[in-house]
């Protein structure tokens, strides 16, 4: 399983499609361990662009601290599900959190 989350300056950016790069983290779901990170730079962002390269990479989930409506839908069309409400911290914290099952979220920061 690949995690896609959107980062600037080495933690989670509030909304995915402003952020410096994605860190894809490589999870194992039965031992829920981190068997890999990539940082990569994204394209740049215009409407389906981003769902469709982490697709590409391989991502299973995208977890960001806030995403439009319409970019959510590109996502499940890409098979990606979706985690929104996220706070800024460190990725391999909330992948681990999101695999354990104890990923705190709130509200979505995007209103769009």
């Amino acid at each position: 399983m690949k995690i896609a989350i959107p980062i600037a300056a080495g933690q989670l950016c509030a909304h995915f499609g402003h952020c410096e790069q994605f860190a894809i983290i490589e999870v194992d779901p039965a031992t829920k361990r981190i068997t890999g990170r990539e940082d990569v730079i994204p394209p740049p962002h215009e409407p389906g662009v981003l769902p469709r390269w982490l697709a590409q990479r391989g991502a299973n989930v995208i977890i960001a601290g806030g995403m439009g409506q319409r970019a959510q839908m590109l996502f499940a069309e890409n098979k990606i599900a979706v985690v929104v409400g996220t706070a800024a911290t460190n990725p391999e914290k909330i992948a681990l959190d999101y695999l354990a099952g104890t990923l705190q979220t709130g509200d979505n920061t995007c209103d769009h």
